[in-house]
């Protein structure tokens, strides 16, 4: 049964990466800029951070996002010490996130298990176990994605189509 909830999982959760990339590529430059917290770019940006983070087996103080991506996200100080961040950045920047929830949905000692799922997350403030921080995490993409496309549709009258599984291209 694990099998199939591993897959399931998987592919839902890889729509909505994909639903995020879809929204991504389709930003025109003109709405891709701004300032935090409400840019497109920015908005991107904290659901990959995210995405990453909680997807990592170590809780923040050993976390480390890829170049060239900063802690900024996580910091006490109000407002967001990040550089504007472009599209190409951001899709190599999801990509790695891709690879990185395949190697935690993987079956063996370092993927899901039913121990790995029922154990709990190394964030403190999730009580919550590995299984429950999956489908939040898969949440808070597809609740980002969902915005962004907002944005697409209210800015440019469009925006990408639903994508239903994991691995479907663009469908305006």
């Amino acid at each position: 049964m694990l099998d199939f909830w591993r897959s399931a999982i998987r592919q839902q959760f890889h729509a909505a990466i994909d639903m995020l990339a879809n929204a991504i590529q389709a930003c025109p430059d003109s709405v891709w800029s701004g300032e935090p917290p409400r840019a497109f770019w920015y908005i991107a940006f904290h659901t990959l951070f995210f995405l990453d983070l909680y997807l990592s087996p170590v809780g923040e103080a050993e976390f480390r996002p890829p170049a060239p991506f900063g802690l900024a996200e996580i910091s006490d100080e109000v407002g967001v010490a990040e550089p504007t961040h472009t599209k190409d950045e951001l899709l190599a920047y999801l990509e790695h996130c891709r690879k990185k929830l395949d190697a935690v949905m993987a079956a063996g000692e370092q993927g899901m298990t039913e121990a790995w799922a029922s154990a709990p997350c190394p964030f403190d403030y999730r009580a919550m176990s590995n299984g429950e921080l999956l489908l939040y995490n898969m949440r808070h993409v597809q609740h980002h994605a969902a915005q962004l496309n907002m944005r697409l549709r209210q800015t440019t009258d469009s925006a990408p189509g639903w994508v239903s599984k994991g691995g479907q291209k663009i469908k305006a």
